[in-house]
């Protein structure tokens, strides 16, 4: 209560518009109706009725394909093939359904939240926008989220949706060959998947060998073209070496050649039979034969120099030459990558140090290497994350072989290339969604790990 000029009171005539046109938004468009724009609520009034009348049938039997999966199998009787439900049609439907569904709760929690703060301002005395006026102030100040609503639906359906149904389909049965619609249905099954990979002894011996190896590729790839990088970059970089424009052109080609025609190539040049490399391993045996010295003669006579090493059909020689031809492919970027570093290196505390008679190895321990890893530290753990699903590499150069008796996986298959030989050769879609979700659990964990570690994050977070 205020006072006048005499002390008198002054009643002053308070409302509750806010909270009355949220508690009628519960119904949309009636809390615009209660703050007087017509058009504004007869519009959300009227997308309500029409999602009502002509989206609830077909939302309730999307929610029951989600749940169910269907019950009625595909039949044959006589001649005649009577159609059943398709699981994997129900289920994507479902999703679909469902992330509109959120969507929309999204939109219905702004109509309360507008009819609300309409109704606050008409409590401070400001009237409402008209229909015209809303539009030129949709227009003016809602104009950058009125470009990123196609970039939410996009995302809601190309991104999120194909992520949904990746996810739950570790959750079902679905296989080959005794659930693969429609001549079967999928059913929900929880996390008998995930114990079956862990626990059946045909899923879990496969499971953990793949997953070994994987790791140890992704820490090999990483680290062989990482200082293979550093050791270039530290050449070129080197006092009294000429050329270096010619010579970061060089190496910085196999990077610069489209990796899909270089590693075919590289598998014609490891082929155990006819490949160059196993020729000119033959050849020189051949010379060492004709040398007459005892020990090159027997030399010559073992199996490497008598067959060729066989680079493709021997576990441990497929990994070798998986491990070297990628670090042809990987150390140009690291190169380049340090020897920017490099230069920008304060030549004034190099200067400091050979004052201070350090050794060229106590420079680079104290000074050159700290400031690279410095700088490529977080670039070092996505190379990591890239490496652990760089199936590329895996598949087009020996495509997992050689191949493991009573294994679904080969040899030199990790986990992304062995998804693929169970989704497309084998048809177990619901133990591939598993191991991909546990790609993602890996992969994020040991980033999220490692990043905080990093001295770039610590500064940047102390930053901040």
């Amino acid at each position: 209560m205020r006072t006048s000029l005499n002390n008198d009171p002054i009643v002053v005539k308070t409302t509750s518009y806010g909270k009355k046109a949220a508690l009628l938004g519960i119904i949309p468009g009636l809390g615009q109706i209660y703050n007087r724009q017509f058009i504004k609520g007869g519009f959300f009034f009227g997308i309500m009725a029409y999602l009502v009348i002509f989206w609830r049938v077909p939302f309730q039997y999307a929610m029951w394909g989600l749940s169910t999966l269907g019950e009625t199998p595909q039949r044959i009787e006589g001649f005649d093939t009577i159609k059943g439900d398709h699981s994997i049609f129900l289920m994507i439907d479902g999703i679909i359904y469902l992330i509109s569904f959120l969507l929309l709760l999204w939109v219905y929690y702004l109509t309360i939240r507008d009819a609300y703060k309409v109704g606050n301002n008409r409590e401070l005395g400001i009237q409402p926008n008209s229909f015209k006026k809303t539009l030129l102030n949709i227009w003016e100040n809602g104009f950058p989220y009125i470009l990123l609503t196609p970039s939410i639906l996009f995302t809601a359906f190309l991104t999120i949706l194909p992520l949904l149904f990746g996810i739950l389909i570790a959750f079902t049965n679905y296989s080959s060959p005794n659930h693969i619609p429609p001549r079967s249905l999928v059913d929900w099954v929880g996390f008998d998947s995930f114990i079956g990979l862990f626990k059946l002894k045909s899923w879990s011996q496969t499971f953990y060998s793949v997953f070994s190896w994987t790791v140890i590729w992704a820490i090999l790839s990483t680290a062989t073209t990482f200082f293979l990088g550093l050791i270039f970059a530290v050449l070129i970089n080197k006092k009294g070496i000429k050329f270096k424009k010619i010579w970061r052109s060089i190496f910085i080609l196999p990077w610069a050649i489209p990796q899909f025609i270089s590693i075919l190539i590289f598998r014609i040049m490891f082929n155990g039979q006819f490949g160059p490399i196993n020729n000119g391993i033959r050849a020189i045996g051949d010379m060492l034969a004709n040398t007459h010295i005892p020990f090159l003669v027997d030399l010559a006579h073992s199996s490497y120099f008598v067959n060729g090493i066989p680079w493709l059909s021997d576990p441990f020689w497929a990994k070798f030459s998986l491990v070297a031809v990628n670090m042809w492919f990987g150390f140009p970027y690291w190169m380049i990558l340090m020897s920017g570093v490099m230069t920008s290196i304060d030549k004034e505390m190099y200067e400091a140090a050979d004052v201070d008679g350090a050794t060229a190895w106590e420079k680079f321990r104290k000074i050159t290497l700290p400031i690279v890893m410095f700088s490529t530290a977080p670039l070092l753990i996505m190379s990591f994350a890239g490496n652990f699903n760089n199936f590329n590499m895996i598949y087009l150069f020996t495509k997992g072989s050689p191949v493991i008796d009573g294994s679904t996986a080969g040899s030199t298959d990790i986990l992304i290339s062995w998804i693929y030989k169970l989704t497309l050769d084998l048809g177990q879609y619901n133990m591939a969604s598993v191991v991909s979700i546990l790609i993602f659990l890996v992969i994020a964990v040991l980033s999220i790990w490692n990043f905080r570690r990093t001295k770039a994050f610590k500064e940047e977070d102390m930053m901040s």
